[in-house]
């Protein structure tokens, strides 16, 4: 995926529009009238909500965008309208509804503390003229987008009727739609490519509390076979994100660690990001990883916020998301071990550099496989492979011997490890056999005595001498 092909994409966004309104002062004393503070605003401010901030972040990214709402003819309409006319996007779409208020969200802040919320709105359905109004629009459009973002609000925008036709469209065209849910009922989502509740949205929808992992994959199975929708985001705060796809694995995106000042529009985000990404070709767990890294980033912000692209790029420069789903993070990897583990399954792990896959290193891996029924393989990251093999090493950095060692039906699970983290990384997996080439002696084996402490063993594999990365790289170096 490269974020420079967001310039190309061309998106409808279909939603619940809003105007975010912000009061901003400064609380000296607590009122005499009641036990509460008083706010002296000292400036207003008006933002896009809703499907408008999923619009605000696209167009953030590059994205031509055709927006389709509802509002009403008052001022705040107005106001919603100049600011997406200001960003450059079509308004087309965006219908008046003259006895329908604009949705307005008044937040009153203190400092950077939210101290109160005041909505401003309606949730009935719109009238029978505006709705085929918009049904019409809709269908006129689909060919010439790349992809549908729904940002349902539960606004009276995305009732059933709607998303049949939103649907209906874009199947017409092979267009994929991506939803961001609202309410219990999952099956006017049915048709999307991908929807993406948060926790609580997903708990609802599958009728069942969730504490745990375990608990969530099963909601998630049930909302899949429930609602026919083809894939599943959940957003999990804190602790990341879930991606639930048919017949593979779920796979989860650990949060990135960062201070968080507020999480409203979090969602908006990630919808137009996973989206976005999809749009430009690329595959779901990229889409989704991006989206969690632009999500981490905007709730450093306060107020409704988009990502710029440089933030975007800065936010991804770690593993996750840019990896294929063997991947895990390595505390990640202990608590799915453990579950392979209660499952009376043996445990192999092998670790190395793997710069430049070649056949001694697949004879390694397939024989390693052979030896229990789950092969973790750690690789050395690049700074530890500098310092191991020299100046110009490693010739393939962790994100491409990821990819290529992902490839390989051996292996089970692919993790990275720094200088000096093996030892740790050991005691997290507890593998029951540890692997090295036979080029090695049992002595030389690093982590031999932390894998014999709780009585796990080493196994040295057969291998050609002969044939090594550093030879070949030599051998290239040389011609």
């Amino acid at each position: 995926m490269n974020l420079s092909d967001f310039r190309n994409a061309r998106i409808m966004v279909v939603g619940d529009l809003m105007i975010d309104e912000y009061l901003w002062g400064r609380v000296e004393r607590i009122s005499p009238e009641a036990p509460v503070p008083v706010v002296t605003v000292e400036r207003e401010e008006y933002t896009l909500g809703g499907a408008g901030n999923v619009v605000a972040n696209l167009a953030t990214l590059g994205a031509s965008v055709t927006t389709v709402g509802v509002i009403g003819v008052r001022e705040d309409g107005r106001r919603l309208l100049e600011r997406i006319e200001a960003l450059g996007q079509d308004t087309g779409g965006i219908f008046r509804e003259p006895d329908r208020p604009t949705t307005r969200k008044t937040r009153v802040m203190a400092g950077s503390q939210h101290v109160l919320r005041i909505d401003r709105e309606t949730r009935s359905a719109i009238s029978e003229s505006v709705f085929d109004r918009v049904t019409d629009f809709v269908r006129q459009q689909m060919a010439s987008m790349d992809i549908v973002l729904v940002s349902d609000y539960g606004k009276g925008l995305i009732t059933p009727p709607l998303m049949a036709t939103v649907i209906e469209a874009s199947r017409r065209e092979s267009i994929p739609v991506v939803a961001d849910p609202k309410g219990r009922n999952f099956d006017k989502y049915g048709g999307c490519r991908l929807v993406t509740p948060n926790r609580k949205e997903a708990s609802l929808a599958a009728g069942m509390d969730i504490h745990d992992v375990k608990d969530l994959g099963r909601a998630a199975n049930r909302i899949l076979e429930a609602s026919g929708i083809d894939n599943l985001l959940v957003t999990c705060g804190k602790d990341g994100m879930h991606l639930f796809q048919a017949d593979t694995d779920s796979v989860h995106i650990p949060a990135r660690a960062r201070q968080v000042f507020d999480v409203s529009g979090a969602g908006d985000t990630v919808v137009a990001v996973v989206g976005l990404a999809m749009a430009a070709g690329a595959t779901l767990v990229e889409a989704a990883a991006a989206a969690n890294a632009a999500a981490g980033v905007v709730v450093g912000k306060v107020g409704t916020a988009t990502v710029t692209p440089a933030e975007l790029r800065a936010a991804m420069g770690g593993f996750v998301g840019e990896l294929p789903g063997k991947y895990r993070e390595a505390e990640e990897l202990a608590e799915i071990i453990r579950g392979h583990k209660r499952a009376g399954q043996r445990i192999v792990m092998t670790n190395g550099c793997f710069d430049l896959l070649h056949a001694g290193h697949v004879d390694l891996l397939a024989a390693s496989k052979r030896l229990g029924d789950i092969l973790v393989v750690a690789i050395d990251d690049d700074d530890s492979v500098r310092s191991l093999k020299g100046p110009g090493r490693p010739v393939l950095g962790a994100r491409e011997r990821i990819r290529v060692l992902d490839a390989l039906d051996a292996v089970d699970y692919l993790t990275v490890f720094g200088n000096g983290e093996l030892d740790r990384l050991i005691e997290w997996i507890r593998p029951d056999v540890l692997t090295k080439g036979s080029n090695y002696t049992s002595e030389e084996v690093a982590g031999r005595e932390k894998v014999e402490s709780y009585g796990g063993r080493i196994e040295r594999i057969p291998v050609d001498e002969t044939v090594s990365a550093s030879r070949i790289i030599r051998e290239i170096q040389k011609r």
